[in-house]
């Protein structure tokens, strides 16, 4: 189902009324606001030019043959493996993954295995792990990581089998209007 591209700036108008409203009643918060927002949008602008430019050497360089040999629908355990190191592995936000999980999907990688890429990179990373070991202990990080891992596979497993095959389609296309009678 397409949605009206009118509702996008309906929604943005109203936010920036009730935010324009919010900045009157309390000036104080209303700056603070303008604050944290022109921070996340240096460290938006910052971010995402970089993986953009990863993503336009991942699409030259990688065939989509391979990423499908590798990372597709066949690929088993080791196309889990790959793309779960390559979440954990990751720098940067979550909003970062979206793209990257959208070219994954265009190029072939099974759905299955983009769910686990995302879920890896928002929960699983190196760092994160390791700043946990050193302020609150080994128990605790491995403990979390131990119960994250079979979670990410499980919600990873439940998606792949609830989302249709046309919703996919959906998702890795911008504005693809999905097929008709399949799912």
């Amino acid at each position: 189902m397409r949605k009206n591209p009118r509702t996008r700036y309906l929604v943005t108008g109203a936010t920036i009324v009730c935010f324009i409203v919010f900045w009157i009643v309390t000036p104080d918060r209303g700056l603070a606001a303008v604050r944290t927002i022109g921070m996340s949008l240096r460290e938006l602008l910052l971010v995402i030019p970089p993986i953009f430019v990863l993503l336009g050497l991942l699409d030259v360089w990688v065939s989509r043959e391979r990423l499908m040999r590798y990372l597709g629908p066949g690929a088993g355990v080791r196309g889990t493996l790959i793309v779960f190191v390559m979440g954990s592995a990751a720098a940067g936000p979550l909003y970062a993954a979206f793209p990257i999980a959208t070219v994954l999907m265009q190029k072939g990688s099974s759905f299955f295995n983009v769910m686990v890429f995302i879920g890896a990179w928002s929960t699983t990373k190196i760092p994160m792990l390791l700043f946990e070991y050193t302020a609150l202990g080994h128990r605790f990080a491995l403990t979390r990581l131990a119960a994250n891992i079979p979670a990410i596979l499980l919600m990873s497993f439940i998606l792949s089998r609830i989302v249709s095959r046309s919703e996919r389609i959906a998702a890795s296309v911008p504005d693809a209007v999905p097929p008709s009678g399949s799912g």
